[in-house]
């Protein structure tokens, strides 16, 4: 197994997850792989956290290694292995982990999760601590799927630059121009953190409704929204810094102070408005306006999100299954892509997707034995 992992030439049945800032439970996805191309997609699978789970979860947000964690360690190692129990084929495994805290140019970048204790239960090997070779080095850590995106965009033969844009806790756009070489050439990409997409909104609507989020943008397609609001939050400084940049899930805490007087419906569809606009300036730092903008995460299955994004951008505006893709796992097969990557000691992050000085192969692999 040893000598197929580092085998530049030889394609691999990977099994990624993903566990996002939403904590709504662990994505997982088959992909094939040489670690350039992709060469097939196979099953997927999602675990959903419980409710007391996630309230573990919730509770150990911004904390750091060195801080009480068992109980949520016990919760990401429990669910990764029932998640990863159907999946036994796979040649490897890319294990995200759960993100806690991060903070690039502070204390660092925190997923939760122990790849050697998930590889003595599978009885595969393990790639894990995808972030902090990036960060050690100088860069943000994060986005990581951009070297995915620029496979996908070859996967679906573009001709032309497109963007991905992954509506998670946070939102990020990746700008890809296809007719580059490899993803770590100079002007292949440009990725970064656009702002809060649902992580305020989930949160809104769980303290005010007990909702795990806006099903289907509901309550925000009953609301008005407050252009004042709006108006505050597009002067933060985050906007007009070039890329690339990145943000912790909390790190727009001030949306909360600007849609408090506002009524639950209000609230909602301000904070909608908010992310949509995050995007819409974002999309003022692209090389050249993509031919299209393809988004991927739970944002896209909210009407109001996606209304609002068509009407603020010049291209077109439509959810990555309109060009074949699942956009519900994309950033779990993103980590089993990745993960092929680093066995095989090739580039997940460059100057132009986190700030890093040069192409950087971060990551390790623990094995069962």
């Amino acid at each position: 197994m040893k000598d197929r992992l580092r085998d530049k030439g030889s394609p691999l049945w990977v099994a990624g997850t993903m566990s996002g800032t939403s904590l709504d439970g662990v994505d997982v996805a088959m992909i094939q792989t040489d670690g350039h191309r992709i060469l097939g997609f196979g099953e997927s699978g999602y675990r959903a956290y419980s409710d007391a789970e996630r309230r573990t979860l919730r509770a150990a947000l911004g904390r750091w290694p060195g801080d009480d964690l068992d109980a949520a360690l016990e919760v990401v190692t429990r669910a990764h292995c029932e998640a990863l129990a159907p999946f036994g084929a796979a040649d490897l495994v890319g294990f995200h982990g759960q993100t806690l805290a991060h903070e690039p140019h502070g204390r660092g970048t925190h997923q939760l999760g122990a790849g050697e204790a998930l590889a003595a239960a599978l009885g595969r090997p393990v790639v894990w601590d995808f972030r902090s070779a990036d960060v050690a080095l100088g860069g943000q850590g994060a986005p990581l799927a951009p070297f995915y995106h620029f496979a996908c965009a070859k996967w679906i033969d573009a001709r032309a630059p497109i963007a991905f844009l992954n509506l998670g806790g946070v939102g990020n756009l990746t700008w890809v121009d296809p007719r580059c070489a490899a993803p770590e050439a100079d002007g292949a990409l440009l990725a970064f953190d656009t702002g809060p997409a649902n992580a305020p909104l989930d949160d809104l609507v769980f303290e005010r409704r007990g909702l795990r989020f806006d099903d289907g943008g509901a309550l925000a397609a009953e609301g008005r929204v407050e252009d004042g609001a709006l108006e505050l939050f597009l002067e933060e400084g985050y906007f007009a810094k070039i890329p690339p940049k990145s943000l912790d899930r909390d790190d727009f805490s001030l949306m909360f102070d600007l849609v408090r007087e506002l009524n639950d419906a209000d609230a909602a569809a301000t904070m909608t408005a908010m992310a949509a606009a995050a995007v819409m300036r974002g999309m003022e730092h692209c090389p050249s306006m993509p031919e299209r903008l393809l988004v991927t995460g739970g944002g896209r299955h909210n009407p109001v999100m996606m209304n609002m994004l068509a009407a603020a951008i010049d291209c077109p505006v439509a959810p990555v299954e309109s060009v074949g893709l699942d956009g519900d796992m994309l950033e779990a097969q993103a980590f089993g892509y990745l993960a092929v990557r680093v066995a095989r000691g090739l580039p997940t992050s460059a100057p132009g997707t986190t700030g890093v000085a040069a192409p950087v192969s971060g990551g390790q692999i623990s094995r069962p034995d």
